[in-house]
Parts: structure tokens; C-alpha cells; sequence
């Protein structure tokens, strides 16, 4: 029980969050898993079939400590929620906030304003965070990993760790935009790259950075689903 809740601890610490926070995106109970974590109550299996659900991790290395740690990572590579159109509710339903905000606007109004005028509706999905934004794409440089008209599900990223790798809206003084983000052989600086590979990769200083958002799932509405 003990290694679990070590591999626990280590996607908590993966994903930049609070215990807590994990806590709520798994629908647990906040002390019950404070709890399993520290070895005052075992880690049962309705524990591991949250975690294996929602964050898409594997089994067999949650329990065992074996083979790849995630079944699909969310929004590195393939993290892609499909949903119908009913999914979408309204502004004042449970759930996470859909923001009329395009991340990729390019220079107009540089900062992202998460206020309650921009609000135009809510999700209530499993998978996704219920602290998080919900925001609009637009264009094909992250194609087919990101399609136009895709929403984002981000997270600002406050403590400046980045997870190469990973995609992130990164926001600099005069654009926006969704890209990788890799590691340049200067710590000062970074790569910021394109799934599309007609794009060239962008090289800037860290210190360009205004802030990072996070992009924990990719959304994509299909009208096939009920």
C-alpha cells in the first residue's frame, strides 16, 4: 500500500497540484485520501478505479509499480475528450466555466480575462477539472493533436515549473498561442514547437513569458455522440 501511495504522491506532484485538489478532481473524499496517502487507511479499489478513470493512468503501474504510467496522458500527446453538445450547459449549471476566450486571438488583448461577463457556459465532465478554464482554439499549427475549433481545458501555472513536454498557452507581451514546450540546451531559454511540422519551432528567453496556462484535456464536440 505503501508504493501506491508513494506513485500517488508522485501524480499529485506531476500535475502541480494540491492534495486537495487532487482530492476533488477524482471525486474523493479530501481526508480519506490524506489519509490513504499517509498509511492510516489502505488504498482500496475504488481509490485506484478513480484515479485509472479519470487521469487515464495505468493499472497495472498505479499498483504494481509496472509498465507505462498513463493509458492516454492528458493533453501531452492523444488526451482528447470527445463530447456531445449537450455536454455544454448553462453559465450558472454545475461545472467547469466555458469562457467566450480564444487563446490563440494573437495580439488582441493580450491578457486572458477570466471575469464572469466572459462566461458563456459549463461542463460537468469527470475528467475535467472543476478549477480549471475552459477556453476556444482556433487555427492548424497544433493539428492533429489540436484541431480549429477544439476548447482547451487549462490551468495557470503560478510557480513557473514546467513539465517539458507538455502543451501549454503561453502568453507573451504582444501574442498568445498553444505549443509544446521543449527544452533548449540554454536554461534560459525555451522551445516552443508546433505539432504541425510545416511550422517552425520557436526559440525565446523565459523571461519573455507573461504567464503559462496549463492544458490539462482537449476538448472536441461531436454531434455523433448522445
Amino acid at each position: 500500500m505503501e508504493s501506491i501511495a508513494s506513485r500517488i504522491k508522485e501524480l499529485i506532484k506531476e500535475l502541480g497540484i494540491s492534495q486537495n485538489e487532487f482530492a476533488d478532481r477524482i471525486r474523493t473524499d479530501r481526508s480519506n485520501l490524506s489519509k490513504q496517502i499517509s498509511g492510516k487507511l489502505p488504498v482500496g479499489d475504488v481509490l485506484v478505479n478513480k484515479i485509472v478513470v479519470v487521469l487515464g493512468v495505468s493499472k497495472l503501474w498505479l499498483t504494481e509499480g509496472r509498465g507505462e504510467k498513463y493509458i492516454f496522458k492528458p493533453a501531452a500527446d492523444s488526451g482528447t475528450i470527445s463530447i456531445s453538445p449537450e455536454r455544454i450547459m448553462d453559465a450558472d449549471a454545475e461545472g467547469t466555466k466555458v469562457y467566450d476566450i480564444d487563446v490563440t486571438a494573437g495580439p488582441a488583448g493580450r491578457a486572458l480575462n477570466f471575469s464572469s461577463e466572459h462566461v458563456i457556459g459549463s461542463i460537468n465532465h469527470p475528467a475535467v477539472n472543476r478549477n480549471s478554464y475552459i477556453v476556444k482554439v482556433s487555427g492548424d499549427s497544433m493539428n492533429p493533436v489540436i484541431n480549429n475549433g477544439d476548447m482547451l481545458v487549462i490551468r495557470e501555472v503560478k510557480n513557473n515549473l514546467i513539465f517539458w513536454g507538455r502543451i501549454y498557452v503561453v502568453v507573451l507581451e504582444d501574442y498568445r498561442m498553444v505549443k509544446y514546450i521543449r527544452k533548449h540546451v540554454n536554461p534560459e531559454m525555451v522551445i516552443l514547437r508546433s505539432a504541425n511540422p510545416n511550422y517552425d519551432d520557436i526559440e525565446i528567453p523565459r523571461t519573455e513569458i507573461k504567464s503559462l496556462f496549463l492544458v490539462e484535456n482537449v476538448l472536441r464536440i461531436d454531434d455523433n455522440l448522445q
